[in-house]
């Protein structure tokens, strides 16, 4: 291995390693300090306060107490409550008539790692509160009874809405009405007050959501540091609460256009269509020791109660796939849900594999193979770089018998050594870079991936020989937890180090030693196995990549070199020699030339150096 393949090698350790231990999240603005106990929103309904217990566990009151709870309300607030199963092709909501809202959603074409429905909210995981604000104090409207005249069924061709509807008194009601697509996960809801001016006060509509996020996929660990809350500031602005095992939270005084509950994989979320919410605070919640919540997210906003009275109090509910392609038109930046990777490398995953991933998915069902076709794919493309960095190892190669002379000649000079070294590649027309560039160049596609695959839903639950999940590790070894390891040993990473280990024998082969006090061949065993450690609980998928792109290299690199003729190339040298010798080859110029000037500046020192030494010896005797 050369040194420039080494440069490359140590970048990505770095980039990994850093990734892993050393770079910290973005600490969302406005930052509070962490909370372990789940606040309840503010309201004049002690009955409000007991929203985690749903409709069979609440206590009937008599209609005195309701009177003096709900008000003008009165009349709405008690009743019997009806469910009401919608469904499409994709989603199975069930609404209530308590509260006129979504009690329910499954996704139909998923299931979590155990092969249960997942079941994205029911009653006694997800929670809201509806507060409105009266002269006689808040109301919530998540707490009445309404009435609808739609019946269960599935949605077909044209989208179907249903309208729930409170009769506070005559020529006033409550609306709120739900378009359910028939594809998509996407519902439009619309909030709305007939007649009650002389009974709303001034203040905005208080929306409160409590989610205790289920686990849907197999490592709880990993799907806790996962779990967030997403959000959108009207100047557009994506934040979120950090990335974490422990618990966060946020007040954000600015608008916000919408917010999801975000899962690893999964997303509920609620957007503004009009004016955004006016103010917004988000909590997730970790309590270690209650492994049947991943964590408790909580979001508070308010909604402009000016938009409601006109008619203007126009939502969406997203409740689907943390899905790239499906994200784009739900609402502005809503597909940034997706993380793919920093700023520097977002474009790469977001218009180049993404895209080609779902392209190759419509003609490869299988995602094993698909993950081969897209490494043949990108080795093609980057052919001209390989080849370009094969010659140069070539060059190398060709000149190695001289440097051996050279370093015969100068001895252990470092500086000496570095700097005869500089002029025969001077003399000869090669660049010490030239090899070093290719490798560079390719590192971007190395990182984008790896901040691709785990984000990656395609992934999910796809299958490929002894992994039944390419979206996380394939434990094909399970034992009691090793620091650094883990519980188990993924064997696509196995394969992937096993591989790097013969792709560093192939170099090592090919490779003239360096000069230096480090054995570089050495090292390249080490790097290999280092990346086990840091890749072992990563996708599958991601691993079983990097192995194919191994062994396609190895196999390219072999390919390359029968239509490589080093004599052909010693030749060339030679003839750059004479040229130069003569002054009719070019002059060094970029890096080349300034790091031969500063190798010429720090020789000249040295002799000056030396010269000062011989002086000052005589004096001494």
């Amino acid at each position: 291995m050369d040194r420039n393949q080494l440069i490359g090698i140590v970048l990505i350790l770095a980039m990994l390693v850093g990734y892993q231990l050393l770079v910290p999240k973005p600490v969302p603005p406005k930052q509070a300090a962490t909370q372990t106990q789940t606040t309840k929103p503010t309201t004049a309904s002690s009955a409000t306060a007991g929203i985690s217990k749903g409709d069979s566990a609440r206590q009937p009151i008599d209609s005195a107490a309701v009177k003096a709870q709900f008000g003008d309300f009165a009349a709405v607030a008690t009743g019997q409550a009806r469910d009401i199963v919608i469904e499409n092709k994709a989603i199975k909501l069930t609404f209530s008539t308590r509260g006129g809202r979504v009690k329910e959603v499954i996704l139909k074409d998923y299931k979590t790692f155990d092969q249960k429905p997942l079941v994205l909210i029911d009653e006694s995981s997800s929670q809201t509160v509806l507060n409105l604000p009266t002269k006689r104090g808040a109301v919530d409207l998540h707490e009445l009874y309404y009435q609808t005249t739609t019946q269960s069924g599935t949605v077909s061709g044209q989208p179907q809405q249903i309208v729930f509807r409170a009769e506070v008194a005559p020529g006033q009601s409550v609306e709120q009405v739900y378009t359910i697509p028939a594809e998509g996960y996407v519902l439009d809801y619309d909030l709305k007050l007939n007649g009650l001016n002389n009974t709303v006060a001034n203040g905005n509509v208080q929306f409160f959501w409590e989610d205790k996020m289920r686990q849907y996929e197999n490592d709880l660990g990993n799907n806790r540091k996962a779990a967030t809350i997403n959000y959108l500031t009207a100047d557009e602005s994506f934040e979120k609460l950090t990335e974490s095992e422990t618990s966060q939270e946020a007040t954000v005084e600015e608008p916000v256009q919408w917010f999801t509950i975000k899962h690893k994989y999964f997303l509920a979320g609620f957007v503004a269509k009009n004016s955004p919410f006016q103010k917004a605070s988000f909590k997730t919640l970790v309590d270690p020791a209650d492994s049947s919540v991943v964590k408790t997210a909580i979001a508070d906003v308010t909604l402009p109660i000016a938009d409601i009275n006109a008619g203007k109090g126009q939502y969406k509910f997203f409740y689907g796939p943390n899905d790239f392609q499906l994200l784009g038109n739900v609402a502005p930046e809503f597909d940034q849900n997706v993380y793919l990777g920093y700023s520097i490398l977002k474009p790469i995953n977001k218009y180049f594999f993404v895209p080609v991933f779902n392209f190759m998915g419509k003609f490869i069902t299988n995602y094993g193979l698909l993950i081969i076709a897209l490494v043949v794919f990108v080795k093609l493309i980057l052919t001209p770089l390989t080849y370009k960095s094969y010659i140069s190892m070539a060059k190398m190669r060709v000149l190695q018998p001289e440097l051996n002379e050279m370093k015969e000649r100068v001895g252990d000079d470092m500086a000496k050594q570095q700097s005869e070294q500089m002029k025969l590649y001077q003399e000869v027309g090669v660049s010490p870079l030239s090899g070093c560039v290719p490798v560079l160049a390719t590192m971007p596609i190395l990182f984008a991936l790896f901040m691709l695959f785990p984000n990656l839903i395609e992934l999910r639950q796809k299958s490929f020989l002894w992994a039944s999940d390419l979206s996380t590790y394939d434990a094909f070894i399970k034992f009691p937890a090793i620091p650094f390891i883990g519980s188990h040993l993924s064997l696509f990473t196995v394969l992937m180090t096993i591989s790097s280990i013969a792709y560093a024998y192939y170099n090592n082969q090919t490779t003239p030693t360096q000069p230096g006090p480090v054995n570089m061949k050495a090292m390249s065993y080490v790097f290999p196995l280092m990346f086990m450690f840091v890749l072992n609980s990563y996708p599958a998928g991601l691993t079983f990549y990097y192995f194919v792109s191994n062994v396609v290299t190895i196999a390219q690199q072999l390919l390359i070199r029968r239509f490589v003729d080093e004599d052909k190339i010693k030749a060339v040298l030679d003839e750059n020699r004479r040229k130069n010798a003569a002054g009719e080859g070019k002059k060094p110029g970029g890096f080349q030339a300034l790091l031969q000037k500063q190798l010429a500046a720090a020789e000249e020192a040295r002799k000056q150096a030396d010269e000062a030494q011989r002086r000052v010896k005589p004096k001494n005797k």
